[in-house]
């Protein structure tokens, strides 16, 4: 059973048992979390959600990605900045979806 799910801003297409890394949530390492904004479930598309249904995952890690540098430069301004960024992220595993 596939289904699609918004969350962060963003949609993913999910499956059971699939590892998806999401947008950082404000949840516990072992607890189970539900998403209630779901797009699509077995071709049944919503409007614009699926009324009842859901998708179950438990969350696995809270971490952040690796550094992305960000340099900005003028030439002949003697102007370079250099910024770093670490995107925090959830890692969570879809345990079930149900319609």
């Amino acid at each position: 059973m596939k289904a699609i799910i918004e969350t962060g801003g963003k949609q993913y297409l999910v499956e059971e048992n699939k590892v998806l890394y999401i947008e950082k949530l404000d949840a516990l390492v072992g607890s189970e979390i539900t998403f209630d904004k779901v797009l699509m479930v077995d071709n049944v598309l919503g409007k614009p959600y699926v009324k009842g249904a859901k998708v179950t995952a438990t969350v696995d890690k809270n971490g952040k990605a690796k550094k992305v540098l960000v340099y900005k430069y003028r030439a002949k301004k003697n102007y370079h900045r250099t910024q770093g960024h670490r995107q925090p992220y959830t890692k969570v595993t879809i345990k079930s979806i149900s319609k």
